[in-house]
């Protein structure tokens, strides 16, 4: 050790102790000890990487299943409102066809009263008719049933009943204005005349 004299005065100084090399390092085990912490982050940080790609794979994986099922719920929702709109059609225009159809009921009343009275036996009347009621009939216009067969009360509008030892049930014995349909839809009852049972 040496002794160091103050520039001020004479007194002398503490002694400044020498280094040894063979104690402990400060400094060093400083820098060692920062190093492992370097060292660990990094391993930390690698060892977080790899789960958060996992997690942000996941994370779209889940935003793609949620977009997928969003896109099938439009889908299902325009294939339904595509039936609507074509059911719709569908009813509006046969609702457009009853309408015509309900309309030309009354020529075809006229039509037979003509037959029933010989005036449109034969002659361009008769064809032009015939011509009217197969058009009609293309478009789904039918003629109820009503002479000979039971009594429906659905399909027949009975306006006279006449007792008759013929019949065993309600039978329709004459039709006094005719009945048409359209498919299952009734668009007038025929007015009849029920032979009952005596």
């Amino acid at each position: 050790m040496s002794e160091s004299v103050n520039p001020e005065g004479n007194e002398p100084v503490e002694p400044v102790p020498e280094p040894d090399e063979s104690a402990e390092n400060p400094v060093a085990e400083s820098v060692e000890t920062q190093g492992d912490a370097l060292s660990q982050a990094e391993d930390i940080l690698n060892g977080v990487e790899v789960p958060a790609e996992e997690s942000v794979a996941q994370g779209a994986g889940d935003e793609a299943a949620e977009l997928k099922n969003d896109l099938l719920r439009l889908q299902a929702e325009y294939v339904n409102y595509r039936k609507r709109v074509e059911r719709d059609r569908a009813v509006a225009g046969q609702m457009a066809v009853i309408g015509v159809l309900n309309s030309l009921l009354p020529v075809l009343d006229d039509i037979d009263a003509g037959r029933a009275h010989g005036d449109i036996a034969d002659g361009p009347f008769a064809a032009i008719a015939g011509k009217l009621e197969t058009t009609l009939g293309t478009y789904g216009l039918e003629r109820i049933d009503a002479i000979g067969v039971p009594f429906d009360p659905t399909v027949h509008e009975a306006l006279i009943q006449q007792p008759s030892a013929d019949v065993e049930i309600d039978t329709v014995s004459q039709v006094l204005r005719n009945g048409y349909k359209s498919g299952e839809r009734i668009l007038r009852a025929a007015q009849v005349i029920v032979a009952v049972p005596e």
